[in-house]
């Protein structure tokens, strides 16, 4: 019996200094690790904000169509429908959609 309780003394304290080391190794490594993502994390938030700085507004909308190519719409609609292409009901529709009607 003497050889049994020594035996299960020795993988008690194998354990238990199996288990104090790796517990040591973990916590040195989560601050080995931590230290490393909070860099990191850092680095992406100074990105981030530099590329937000720097964003350029949006471009103005462009100018509204000049009346003339209004004109050289309904101009060319005209000529569609004189010619035969369009029928009259085309035409009506076309135009109050050039005129916005």
């Amino acid at each position: 019996m003497p050889g049994l309780i020594r035996g299960v003394a020795r993988t008690a304290v194998i354990a238990g200094t199996a288990t104090a080391v790796s517990g040591r190794v973990q916590r040195r490594q989560a601050e080995k690790y931590s230290s490393r993502d909070a860099q990191i994390y850092a680095d992406r938030e100074q990105a981030y904000q530099e590329q937000t700085a720097s964003a350029a507004p949006p471009p103005p909308a462009p100018p509204a169509a000049p009346e003339n190519d209004m004109i050289q719409q309904l101009k060319d609609l005209a000529e569609l429908h004189s010619q035969g292409i369009l029928t009259d009901d085309e035409f009506a529709a076309q135009k109050a959609k050039i005129l916005g009607t």
